[in-house]
């Protein structure tokens, strides 16, 4: 079956579950079994990656853009907290990673809001200057009390 894996993943998938069912271990692929559960808790750590840098964009460009400020990036705001707000109700371990993965995020939304606005790396702080509970309240928003 480890061909399968290699060939047609799909196909793979529904095989294991099957054998996994039928309680077949001697025929399970576990190696591959292995490497595909230890992918799903790097694929849940990566979506809260994503979300938080996503976040993290939309909170510089509010802030640094207030000219410009839409409801697309209010409801980008919005969306990457709830989707954050979930993969962590789902994996409840997962707490604290965002406060983890909060500077690496904010260095790349840094230089991903430099790229997007046109304002220069050097405006943005080099270090976040939200706290990680204001960035995750849906409440907040930078210069919100201007």
């Amino acid at each position: 079956m480890s061909t399968t894996y290699t060939t047609d993943f799909n196909l793979w998938v529904q095989q294991t579950a099957q054998l996994l069912r039928e309680r077949r271990w001697q025929e399970i692929d576990l190696e591959h079994l292995i490497e595909e559960v230890e992918d799903l808790g790097k694929s849940e750590r990566r979506g809260i990656s994503s979300q938080l840098t996503r976040l993290l964009l939309h909170l510089l460009k509010w802030q640094y853009q207030p000219q410009r400020r839409s409801d697309s990036w209010l409801d980008s705001i919005t969306d990457a907290r709830t989707q954050i707000e979930l993969a962590i109700q789902d994996s409840p371990s997962l707490k604290s990673y965002p406060a983890k993965q909060l500077e690496p995020s904010y260095q790349q939304a840094r230089r991903k809001a430099s790229k997007q606005t046109g304002i220069p790396l050097s405006v943005f702080p080099t270090k976040c200057s939200y706290s990680l509970e204001l960035i995750l309240d849906e409440d907040w928003l930078p210069g919100k009390d201007e």
